[in-house]
């Protein structure tokens, strides 16, 4: 299985380290989220990943030559010409990714102790295109899901609006964990071009498509401010 790592973007809320460097070299415990991450995955046996680059996309290029890609093969997309945020990124390193297996997505400031093997398993058993890992915890934003735990709408907690495929009946609010398990098909599916959100095209998608949330107890951390990254380092040693 490929795993694609989301490393191009600016991280400003991790100003001012990401006026010099991209964001997937801020370290834990002086480890670079890319390396731990790139572990992470390789600890379940992936070995194989796609890393999309822009802001500071050299420094990256660099750091994973002087580690001998840390004896994996590694495909870079670099989008040097225009950041093309989650969705473009993933239809832009599409000749990558399009053949036929799934993969999974990876946001590289997420730090996590989440079961792959797990994840990976109920993805396939449920023959959905995507399937995103998903947990209760304190979000700005929450996923809302049915009892069947397909998404069903997307609600901003601070101001209330919501998106809805159909009338909430007691929707599930989640919060998304920034890991997703995709089949190729969804290159067929999605509608958009250029720079848009994978999110927007989940939610234009789930009028008429199963997209199913995988619900987990694991470790979570968004380490995109510089406090999470003390937060991070009390946990991920």
């Amino acid at each position: 299985m490929k795993a694609l790592i989301f490393a191009a973007g600016k991280g400003t809320r991790l100003k001012p380290f990401t006026d010099h460097h991209p964001k997937a070299l801020a370290v834990v415990n002086e480890v670079p989220l890319l390396e731990r991450n790139i572990k992470y995955l390789q600890s379940f046996g992936i070995n194989d990943f796609v890393i999309n680059i822009h802001h500071f996309g050299d420094q990256l290029v660099e750091f994973l030559k002087k580690n001998d890609n840390f004896n994996s093969n590694i495909e870079i997309s670099d989008e040097k010409n225009q950041l093309l945020e989650t969705g473009g990124g993933l239809v832009f390193a599409r000749k990558f990714l399009d053949h036929g297996e799934d993969f999974l997505i990876m946001n590289a400031d997420i730090l996590t102790d989440l079961d792959l093997n797990y994840f990976v398993e109920y993805h396939r058993g449920k023959k959905d295109f995507a399937t995103l890992a998903v947990s209760d915890r304190k979000s700005s934003r929450k996923l809302l899901f049915n009892p069947e735990m397909i998404l069903k709408g997307w609600l901003n907690v601070e101001s209330g609006e919501q998106r809805l495929a159909e009338f909430n009946k007691g929707f599930k609010p989640l919060a998304f964990s920034g890991i997703h398990c995709i089949n190729p098909e969804i290159f067929r599916k999605i509608k958009r071009i250029g720079k848009f959100s994978i999110m927007e095209e989940y939610l234009d998608l789930m009028s008429y498509e199963s997209i199913r949330g995988y619900e987990h107890s694991a470790t979570i951390v968004d380490v995109g401010r510089p406090e999470s990254i003390l937060e991070a380092e009390k946990i991920f040693k």
